[in-house]
């Protein structure tokens, strides 16, 4: 008797762990995404840049945490077990402008290539004209308007 209690339950356990196994969610792709972060004026790679990502819901909206990378001496940084979907890619560095994009992650690897760019020239209020940019000397009289 204690045999064939033995035998039932033992079965029982498997036949659980087979339905279990059939109605389990399959785990979801991931993919490995390789980062190359270069000057948009020359090429160079970029180092030490601040590669930051963040998935990104079905509503366009950015999920809570992030992972930081930082780049080598080559430009090169590399992450993987990043689920298939939207992910938004920040880049920062010192001297260049802040890059940022959002990918779809749709294959087992994704290659991509990042151009940083200096920042463009600030212009102030408080910068002395030169040249042609010289305003009119203000103490002329306006034209009188047409009668």
């Amino acid at each position: 008797m204690k045999r064939h209690a033995v035998l039932v339950v033992a079965v029982a356990l498997l036949a659980t762990s087979v339905f279990a196994d059939k109605h389990k969610k399959p785990e979801d792709p991931t993919s490995t995404i390789n980062f190359v972060v270069i000057k948009d004026d020359n090429g160079k790679p970029v180092r030490n840049a601040g590669v930051v990502l963040h998935l990104v819901n079905d509503k366009d909206k950015q999920e809570r945490g992030g992972l930081e990378l930082k780049s080598d001496p080559d430009g090169k940084c590399s992450i993987d077990g990043i689920p298939y979907g939207k992910v938004r890619v920040q880049v920062i560095a010192s001297g260049f402008q802040t890059y940022g994009e959002d990918y779809d992650v749709t294959g087992a690897t994704m290659d991509i290539t990042i151009k940083l760019k200096r920042p463009g020239q600030m212009y102030s209020v408080y910068d002395q004209p030169t040249g042609s940019d010289q305003k009119p000397d203000q103490t002329q009289k306006p034209a009188a308007p047409p009668r």
